[in-house]
């Protein structure tokens, strides 16, 4: 009983918990990233360079057998190897864009934490040495 138990206590640990969200959410910001690389960004990248499609660049390593269309898909279906390097700078734009937004919201959250305002802990007033005590004692009964 004492693994499962120590098991149960990590698995519902807040740090654990906050990491499976994190996971999950980062799963489906990468598909939208990926969406808006391979859908807005690339296709942009592509008019400048003058290539329609960065993911149909590639060359091809071996032989082509008779009857096989000439694209990446084809080839790769035929076994040809084929250097697919327009894959490879669609997947490293992507790249690029997730982890400066990664960085822009980390930044953000730093500077969140920096302005939270720390709680002001105003020190307790030092307690008068007995003998003042005492001499205010006299004052106030010299008063009366």
């Amino acid at each position: 009983m004492g693994m499962i138990q120590e098991f149960k206590d990590f698995a519902v640990k807040g740090n654990v918990i906050d990491l499976a969200v994190g996971v999950i959410i980062g799963g489906a910001f990468g598909k939208i990233v990926d969406s808006v690389v391979s859908d807005l960004i690339m296709p942009l990248v592509g008019v400048a360079f003058g290539k329609l499609d960065f993911s149909s660049l590639f060359i091809v390593l071996g032989s082509v057998p008779a009857g096989t269309a000439n694209g990446l898909d084809a080839l790769k279906k035929a076994g040809v190897p084929v250097f697919a390097y327009g894959s490879f700078i669609t997947v490293a734009v992507n790249f690029a864009i997730l982890a400066f937004i990664i960085f822009l919201m980390v930044k953000q959250i730093n500077r969140l934490k920096r302005e939270a305002p720390a709680p002001v802990q105003v020190p307790a007033p030092a307690t008068p040495p007995e003998d003042v005590l005492l001499l205010r004692e006299i004052r106030d009964s010299l008063k009366k």
